[in-house]
């Protein structure tokens, strides 16, 4: 009896995704581009140091993604946004928090938001993977401000189905909670219709629910271990943060030990998780 060909045997693996890497500061650069280079299915097709080499890097190499900073001089990221994402999707991935910023971000067509100690290594990739796909990422803090954005500016209420969204003036002297003060617009159909399903059922859930971001002053770290802690955040080893900060593994290991101290903690996992404010009955902002 013979055995049917596989279909499947001769099909080449898709290609990697394309990136262009785009932001001013050449550490940073260097170290997403080092993350990225790492995994098959991604591959850095260039990077930029402000929004106009972006532009011209996106038009030259047509990228499957585009990571783009806000703040750059010369032409800075926000400025390039309507032009770039003609061409491919594109995340921001930024220290900048604003909710102004994010806002305006969104409104000129970027497919994700990510502030810088936010989220892991694993979680970046999953972002450029989903955004390239046409899934949006958001990290607590982008996500906070669309949210502030809707219910800041509420419109009127769109049809909704029979029996949903009318009001029932028995529910208060049924369950003694006061509700006249609720407006039906706040959440309206026509809002909510503006983000996509695949948001809030997110692979890595950074829209459902969690905290915009922790209050860090209380750790008191130095300027120097806030960064090197936002690299522990985000997934990096010890051999990767020497070669992003340009210090030896050693001067990397004392600044890690003095963070382990202030932070109250003895391991990454759980020094990571206090710097993001996930720890399980830890209060943000305290050790």
């Amino acid at each position: 009896m013979t055995t049917s060909p596989n279909p499947f045997a001769n099909v080449p693996p898709p290609a990697p995704l394309r990136v262009v890497v785009a932001d001013d500061n050449p550490v940073v650069r260097a170290g997403l581009t080092a993350l990225l280079t790492g995994r098959e299915d991604i591959t850095v097709v260039a990077e930029a140091a402000d929004g106009r080499a972006a532009y011209e890097a996106a038009h030259a190499h047509r990228p499957d993604v585009v990571l783009l900073d806000v703040r750059m001089p010369g032409v800075d990221g926000i400025s390039a946004l309507p032009y770039l994402v003609r061409i491919a999707p594109v995340v921001m991935l930024t220290y900048s928090r604003e909710s102004e910023i994010v806002q305006e971000a969104l409104r000129r067509g970027a497919g994700g938001y990510l502030v810088h100690g936010e989220f892991t290594a694993e979680q970046l990739v999953s972002a450029i993977r989903d955004i390239g796909q046409g899934r949006p990422h958001f990290t607590p803090t982008a996500a906070g401000a669309l949210l502030s954005q809707l219910r800041e500016n509420p419109r009127p209420p769109g049809v909704l189905p029979e029996g949903l969204g009318a009001s029932h003036p028995t529910q208060p002297e049924k369950t003694g909670v006061d509700v006249s003060h609720i407006s039906p617009s706040s959440t309206s159909a026509e809002n909510l219709s503006q983000l996509q399903p695949d948001m809030a059922r997110s692979s890595s859930g950074w829209t459902g629910g969690r905290p915009a971001a922790p209050d860090r002053s209380a750790f008191q770290l130095s300027a120097r271990e806030a960064e090197i802690m936002d690299l522990i955040a985000s997934g990096m080893t010890n051999q990767q943060i020497a070669a992003t900060c340009f210090i030896s593994e050693k001067t990397v290991k004392n600044h890690i030990n003095r963070i382990f101290a202030k932070l109250h903690s003895t391991s990454r996992s759980e020094a990571a998780a206090k710097w993001l404010g996930t720890a399980q009955g830890s209060h943000r902002g305290t050790g």
